[in-house]
């Protein structure tokens, strides 16, 4: 509850919806600790324009859609906190390609339209570095590089181990 206080909100790699509650009320739980109710429901009506298959499915048991769309459930939720950085754990871990796409466009959606700061902890080495302003390279826990991600990029030892080049 502190860390949220300080404006950092973390998604999990795991689904950390409520499956037996509506969409609406999954994404209303992201305001729990706020008490502005006008500004909470334009927050939301925001999230739904973002992500527009939360509004289609609103009334819907969470738990009933697909892995894609629990995910932007999550995210979604996570902006109604109005974090300053939002933390996501391989947010597109075992995801179909289509969506692991609109899940990277509304990462950086979120980055340019609502000025919100990003860290991804992600697999897909290069889409992360598509969208990424600073790239990480971790290794066994341990930060083995860091810097632009242009200079990330081009490094020909990360070509090589992560991205599949020669």
């Amino acid at each position: 509850m502190e860390i949220m206080k300080k404006g950092i909100v973390y998604v999990f790699q795991h689904h950390s919806i409520f499956p037996r509650m509506k969409v609406i009320e999954n994404l209303e739980m992201g305001a729990f600790t706020r008490n502005d109710k006008s500004q909470i429901k334009k927050d939301i009506d925001t999230a739904m324009e973002m992500f527009p298959v939360l509004t289609e499915k609103k009334n819907d048991l969470a738990g009933t859609m697909s892995g894609g769309q629990q995910r932007m459930l999550e995210i979604a939720r996570a902006l109604i906190q109005r974090p300053e950085m939002l933390l996501l754990d391989e947010p597109t871990l075992g995801l179909a390609p289509t969506i692991v796409r609109t899940i990277f466009q509304k990462i950086k959606e979120i980055n340019q339209q609502l000025q919100i700061t990003l860290m991804i902890v992600e697999q897909n080495a290069k889409s992360a570095l598509s969208i990424s302003h600073r790239a990480y390279v971790l290794e066994n826990g341990m930060n083995r590089m860091e810097g632009p991600t242009k200079e990330i990029q081009n490094n020909p030892e990360v070509i090589k181990l992560y991205l599949g080049g020669e």
